[in-house]
């Protein structure tokens, strides 16, 4: 039993400093899109650093319960808080790739080359992949489902630099100025079959 709780410790430890690191790179990859979208012109990549934004509010959710955890809150009520108010991240995430998606089709606005634009979506496939596995590792430890959840938005971050790099790139050398947003909408029924789950409180089945 003393072993348990050791490890569960260790494991609550290890997922506040992963949401550190979401925050702390969320809001710097946010910053940086936004300012480089401005300059640009590209809707794309202001979308994408709102989005980094939202992922931001979701790590300090998830922050909190880790927190509240340490200091001997209850778990499994501060578990089912959590879990809603992830889903209420990733239906925002939803509403606005929907919204920014459609007004780049009806406009008819291309995403402008930028090379900081390109810069940052190759190094958030970098980073999110590797945040998004160490995240469900410790997920997995604490039977969290908000952890789990979070981890799952840290990965559609992942597809959405995806799409914002294929849609820079392929604007660029092809003229394609509708592949970032079609791709867009694409993703928008993950996104909210994720925020749907979350809001309805569904224990995540890889946690247990």
């Amino acid at each position: 039993m003393a072993s348990d709780a050791v490890d569960r410790a260790a494991a609550v430890e290890r997922g506040i400093r992963l949401e550190y690191l979401t925050i702390v790179w969320n809001f710097l990859e946010g910053f940086v899109s936004l300012i480089a979208g401005v300059v640009a012109g590209s809707v794309a990549l202001v979308g994408f650093g709102v989005d980094s934004w939202i992922e931001t509010s979701s790590g300090a959710v998830l922050l909190w319960r880790l927190h509240a955890e340490r200091i001997g809150g209850h778990p499994e009520a501060l578990e089912k808080r959590a879990v809603r108010l992830v889903g209420v991240g990733f239906l925002l995430l939803a509403a606005y790739v929907t919204w920014d998606a459609s007004a780049s089709l009806l406009k008819r606005e291309a995403p402008e080359r930028s090379s900081v634009g390109i810069a940052i979506a190759v190094l958030s496939l970098v980073v999110m992949p590797v945040l998004a596995r160490a995240k469900r590792r410790t997920a997995k430890s604490l039977g969290s489902a908000a952890l789990q959840a979070d981890s799952r938005q840290t990965s559609i971050c992942a597809y959405l630099s995806v799409i914002l790099l294929g849609g820079l790139l392929l604007n660029a050398l092809f003229g394609w100025w509708w592949a970032d947003p079609t791709a867009a909408l694409i993703m928008v029924p993950i996104i909210v079959k994720e925020g749907w789950d979350g809001l309805r409180g569904r224990a995540c089945e890889d946690c247990h």
